[in-house]
């Protein structure tokens, strides 16, 4: 279900993911296809993980890459939910073929 609201959506964000909605900061972004799907790609993840262990691994990952890269930006498109939602949001076939548990493959993957 996806909610409009600029309020529950960080500064510098367009959307953000709490399952199960979706909350985007305007009501333009419910047409925008791949911003819909990389939010899709989180509601997968977050399902697959229980949700309240998603949140965990989530946040304890980005203080890892926190660490790492010494920039939130940085770190932020780095953790390995991210990288997968990142790089497939254009597939709009993507959750169809997608394997349980694919953002694993995401750990050790290159920088985006």
């Amino acid at each position: 279900m996806i909610f409009i609201s600029k309020y529950l959506v960080p500064k510098g964000y367009t959307g953000i993911t709490i399952f199960p909605f979706v909350f985007l900061k305007t009501k333009t972004l419910k047409l925008n296809s791949v911003l819909i799907n990389h939010e899709s790609i989180h509601l997968r993840q977050q399902l697959e993980l229980l949700v309240v262990p998603f949140y965990l691994l989530y946040s304890i990952e980005f203080l890892v890459r926190l660490v790492q890269y010494k920039n939130w930006q940085k770190a932020y498109r780095n953790i390995s939910f991210e990288r997968e939602a990142y790089l497939n949001e254009s597939n709009l076939e993507y959750l169809n073929n997608r394997k349980f548990w694919s953002f694993l493959n995401y750990l050790r993957s290159h920088d985006i």
